[in-house]
């Protein structure tokens, strides 16, 4: 038998895959994309002496452009507002320059998600027929930001929040034109509670086996709702409890006990940039309540005797960071199903030094197991089969 041989730097002889890369959506997308009636009200860039300024329905949100165009940058100029399209990376919206940024940083490929409507849909605005112009013009420009990357950059496409009707649509379109996951913000139907209309929605996802993403920041109660100033001490405990799984433990265990995984077994569902150290601890605990209170809740009946971890480490996957912990747990959970990422151009990146992440979060980790989170797990399950194994020679 082959000893067990220990990861180094050295050892990566295979491309690096990212499971959770961003864009900052362009200036100019929805108000070149959405019919000209609408435009007063779609998402804009709005300069101001404080910086570039997203102004979504017609002002009725604002979002300064900041937190997620930091890569490059040192932790001292850190700021959620004062930056502008001119001064950010361009990496965040044109593909060759991302591309380039790629190879400075070592990483092959990336996953994609949002930036400045990571909160979902609704961002863009509650009317529907704008809703849906908006979301549609987004999944197809970020079409064509993948296209010219051999495969190296990965979409995923925004799912609406106006109905089931309207996110089975969007889910088949996103499928037939490429896009190789789909983000919700929301549960299929549009709410923030599980419900039988959105059966329709898991059927159709695990039919066609396009993974379904939940990111931090959404699944949110509301948008308007306050959170805590950006330059308070509170801010920075939201972001290291959201950052542990505290925006997504809520979310996981609705879908847990909405009978989803058990009655759709092929549905699979990717938690991501909520890291994975919690993830042991809530499955011991909620198989501990299902086998403790299965009986007056009729969870027996309805879910049978398939434990909650098991429908978990069956149907979920999860991205992860800086993550220590995560590590040393990490046999405590499905080692196939868990997948390493960069967070590029958010805050959360450490462009252009992530190999030094890799080597301080992978320290004394067997080889073959690096692989599968850098590498096997994340081109498993969005089937990148274009991407190979070993790395060309000079690479």
């Amino acid at each position: 038998m082959e000893p067990d041989v220990f990861y180094e730097v050295a050892s990566i002889d295979y491309p690096i895959i990212d499971s959770d890369a961003h864009v900052n959506e362009p200036p100019d997308l929805w108000q070149t994309r959405v019919p000209r009636k609408m435009r007063k009200r779609a998402p804009k860039v709005l300069h101001t002496e404080k910086g570039d300024i997203w102004s979504f329905d017609d002002g009725t949100r604002l979002r300064p452009v900041g937190l997620t165009a930091t890569a490059g940058l040192s932790y001292l100029q850190f700021a959620p507002a004062g930056l502008t399209y001119d001064t950010m990376r361009p990496g965040s919206f044109e593909t060759s320059a991302r591309l380039r940024d790629l190879d400075i940083d070592g990483i092959w490929a990336q996953v994609l998600y949002p930036s400045v409507t990571l909160s979902g849909a609704q961002t863009y605005t509650n009317d529907r027929p704008l809703q849906l112009a908006c979301v549609r013009a987004y999944n197809e420009w970020l079409l064509e930001f993948c296209e010219g990357s051999d495969g190296r950059l990965v979409p995923l496409a925004i799912i609406p929040t106006t109905g089931i009707d309207d996110a089975l649509a969007e889910l088949a379109w996103a499928h037939e034109h490429g896009h190789r996951g789909v983000v919700i913000s929301a549960h299929p139907d549009g709410a923030l509670e599980p419900a039988p209309a959105d059966e329709p929605f898991w059927i159709e996802a695990g039919e066609r086996d396009l993974p379904v993403s939940v990111h931090i920041g959404s699944f949110l109660p509301s948008l308007s709702q306050k959170g805590p100033s950006f330059n308070t001490l509170l801010f920075c405990g939201k972001a290291g409890s959201t950052k542990a799984g505290g925006n997504t433990i809520p979310v996981v265990c609705d879908l847990m006990f909405a009978n989803v995984f058990n009655r759709f077994p092929d549905v699979k569902c990717v938690l991501v940039e909520s890291n994975i150290g919690w993830i042991p601890t809530l499955l011991e605990q909620v198989d501990d309540m299902f086998l403790r209170y299965r009986f007056f809740t009729n969870a027996v009946d309805e879910m049978g005797d398939l434990m909650p971890s098991r429908l978990f480490h069956n149907s979920f996957w999860a991205t992860f960071m800086i993550d220590t912990v995560g590590m040393r747990l990490r046999y405590a959970m499905n080692l196939d199903h868990i997948m390493w990422s960069t967070d590029y151009p958010h805050t959360g990146c450490d462009w252009p030094n992530s190999r030094q992440v890799i080597e301080r979060v992978f320290r004394g980790l067997p080889k073959h197991e690096v692989k599968k989170f850098l590498h096997d797990n994340v081109k498993a399950l969005y089937k990148l089969d274009h991407i190979p194994d070993r790395l060309p020679r000079g690479r």
